[in-house]
C-alpha cells in the first residue's frame, strides 16, 4: 500500500514538474516573443528617428536652397541694373563723343568771331586809291577767316526777309513797314553764325511788327 502511494506521489511529480516544464517553455517563449517585439519596436523607432532627421535635415537645404535661390535673383536683377547703367553709360558716352568732334571747333570759332568782327568794321572804312592796296590785302585775310572757319562747319547766317526765329535771332529794335508783312527781319544789326546745326551766335536784328 506504501509502495503504490509512493509511486502515486511519484508520478504526481512528474505530472508538476511537466506542467512546470511546460510553464517555463511557454514564458520563456513568451519572453523571447516579447524581446522580439521590443527589438522591432527600437529598430522601429530607430527608423523613425532617423527618418525625423533626414526630414528635418530635408527642410533646412531645401530653405538654404531658397535663400540661395533668392541671392541668385537679386544677383541677376543687380546684373541687369548693372548691364543697363553701363549700356546707358556707353551710348551717353559716345553721344558726347560725337557731339564733341561735330562742336570741336566752337571755342575757337566762338573767339574768331570777335576777329571777324573788327575785320568787317575795318572794311566798312572808306579809303581812297593810295589805301587800295591795304584795303584788298584785309578784305583778303578777312575772306580766308571765313573760308576757315566754313571749313570747320561755320556758316553766316542768312537773316534779312526771314521769318523771326528766337532759337536763331536775337531783336533788339522794331519798327512799322506796311510794305513787309509782319514778324519779318528787316535789318541785321550784327551777324549770327551757326556751327553745322547748332547757333553759336544768335544774329543781332531789327524786326517788322
Amino acid at each position: 500500500m506504501a509502495e503504490k502511494e509512493k509511486n502515486e506521489t511519484y508520478q504526481e511529480e512528474e505530472k508538476e514538474e511537466v506542467k512546470n516544464n511546460s510553464t517555463n517553455k511557454e514564458n520563456e517563449e513568451v519572453v523571447a516573443d516579447t524581446e522580439g517585439v521590443a527589438e522591432e519596436v527600437e529598430e522601429k523607432t530607430k527608423e523613425e528617428a532617423e527618418e525625423t532627421v533626414s526630414i528635418e535635415e530635408y527642410e533646412t537645404l531645401k530653405q538654404e536652397k531658397e535663400v540661395l535661390e533668392e541671392k541668385v535673383e537679386q544677383l541677376k536683377d543687380r546684373l541687369l541694373r548693372v548691364q543697363a547703367e553701363y549700356d546707358n553709360f556707353r551710348k551717353r558716352t559716345e553721344k558726347e563723343r560725337i557731339a564733341m568732334r561735330k562742336y570741336e571747333a566752337e571755342a575757337l570759332a566762338t573767339e574768331l568771331l570777335q576777329v571777324i568782327d573788327n575785320f568787317e568794321r575795318a572794311l566798312e572804312t572808306e579809303v581812297d586809291e593810295s589805301q587800295k592796296g591795304f584795303y584788298d590785302g584785309v578784305k583778303m585775310v578777312y575772306n580766308q577767316f571765313l573760308e576757315a572757319l566754313r571749313s570747320q562747319g561755320v556758316e553766316v547766317m542768312d537773316v534779312i526777309d526771314q521769318p523771326f526765329d528766337p532759337n536763331l535771332h536775337h531783336a533788339v529794335m522794331q519798327e512799322e513797314d506796311e510794305s513787309k508783312e509782319s514778324n519779318i527781319i528787316t535789318e541785321e544789326l550784327q551777324k549770327g553764325y551757326m556751327l553745322k546745326d547748332k547757333v553759336i551766335r544768335p544774329a543781332m536784328v531789327k524786326v517788322n511788327k
